[in-house]
């Protein structure tokens, strides 16, 4: 069980709604960090924004990023 709950769109300010908003639309779901780290909106829209510019578009391809996450996820034993 968790000790810190998650947050669902109902629950949170619009500004961190429009963040799970993009998700939704970009990955058909919220991230659980992100839903967890919405108890604190300004910490929650700051790590989106750091996502989205590690993640987007670059020299590494947005796939192989992924991919990578997933590996790091199942050696560490964690749940992606």
């Amino acid at each position: 069980m968790a000790r810190i709950s998650t947050r669902s769109r109902a629950e949170v300010p619009e500004e961190v709604g429009q963040v799970f908003d993009k998700f939704m639309t970009q990955r058909g779901n919220i991230p659980n960090m992100f839903r967890t780290l919405a108890h604190r909106p300004r910490h929650m829209v700051t790590a989106y924004e750091h996502f989205a510019a590690v993640m987007g578009e670059g020299t590494v391809p947005v796939r192989l990023k992924e991919m990578v996450g997933v590996r790091v996820s199942t050696l560490n034993a964690c749940e992606y």
